[in-house]
């Protein structure tokens, strides 16, 4: 006993990779690249080292969760509707969240007591631009304040309570806003994700205030990083999209178009820092620990180390 305690087993990438067991690998070469962010280094390596036993270990709780809720409500004497394991995915912008979605959503969907796995991010569930203005809020896109914390609690309630009929807003990141009258179908899946920076923040609804968006999940995840190493990544990204989608002129960012590699260096590291950082101290990095595995990257943006939570 070294006097050292933690509520979390704390695993190298060799030794999680272990835990993969005979699990056989669903998945092509061709659909890890697809699964790539913009600079993401995504491997068929690390999908089989770290994210194939992450889906056994999720498949393990999954029909654990099948089992308890067909035996309560057989207990009750009742025929209750489906209701669907909700998976959170947390972290900073820029850290590689949307990626590990994909690919978590992709290989629970291989296994066959859960097929039908929905993917929501909570971008959608921001304010619209128009209502951001008015609040004055543009600057603090992301902060807590800016989302529509009613909308999205209301969505995971419908959810959670087995509706079979709960639209999610989908959101543009060409306009840099909700599509107006467009949404993804969410019908009784066996397992929703719902990806975004704020999942694990006490978000509240005040109309309901004993209830926060991370009391829907039965499991979450919190994708985690140097904050010098996610700053280098948001900046390459920055300039990556300098070149690629803000040149279209539907795009919220066009007027990026034309930088040269140093003014797009200088205007991310400033956005970075009058923004995303103060949100990530402020409001995301405090809650990793309320997750129940936290996902560790090492600087070339893999995973190189896996905390989860003891029962």
């Amino acid at each position: 006993m070294n006097g050292t305690y933690s509520p979390y087993i704390t695993f190298t990438e060799k030794e999680w990779s272990k835990l993969r067991s005979v699990t056989p690998f669903p998945l092509t070469k061709e659909e890890v690249e697809n699964f790539r962010g913009i600079n993401d280094k995504l491997s068929v390596r690390e999908v089989s080292n770290i994210y194939l036993p992450l889906s056994r270990l999720l498949n393990l709780y999954v029909k654990a969760s099948q089992m308890l809720f067909k035996g309560t409500h057989d207990f009750l004497g009742k025929q209750g509707s489906k209701v669907p394991y909700i998976i959170g995915i947390a972290g900073s912008v820029g850290v590689g969240k949307s990626t590990t979605a994909r690919v978590i959503q992709a290989l629970l969907s291989r296994w066959p007591e859960h097929p039908r796995v929905d993917l929501v991010t909570t971008d959608g569930f921001l304010y619209p631009k128009h209502v951001l203005e008015e609040k004055g809020l543009m600057h603090r896109k992301g902060f807590p304040e800016s989302y529509d914390t009613k909308y999205l609690i209301d969505f995971l309630t419908a959810v959670k309570s087995g509706d079979p009929h709960v639209n999610a807003p989908l959101y543009s990141h060409v306009l840099y806003d909700r599509v107006p009258d467009e949404y993804t179908h969410i019908s009784q899946p066996d397992i929703l994700i719902l990806e975004g920076i704020n999942v694990l923040q006490q978000m509240q609804n005040f109309e309901t205030p004993q209830l926060s968006v991370s009391d829907f999940f039965d499991f979450s995840i919190y994708v985690d990083a140097d904050e010098s190493d996610i700053f280098r990544w948001y900046v390459e990204r920055f300039k990556i999209f300098c070149q690629t989608s803000f040149q279209n002129p539907d795009s919220y960012f066009h007027r990026y178009a034309g930088l040269s590699e140093e003014e797009a260096t200088n205007i991310a590291t400033n956005i970075w820092k009058d923004i995303n950082q103060k949100n990530l101290h402020e409001n995301i990095l405090p809650t990793r620990y309320r997750a129940d595995l936290i996902l560790r990257k090492g600087q070339d943006h893999g995973v190189e180390k896996i905390r989860m939570k003891q029962l």
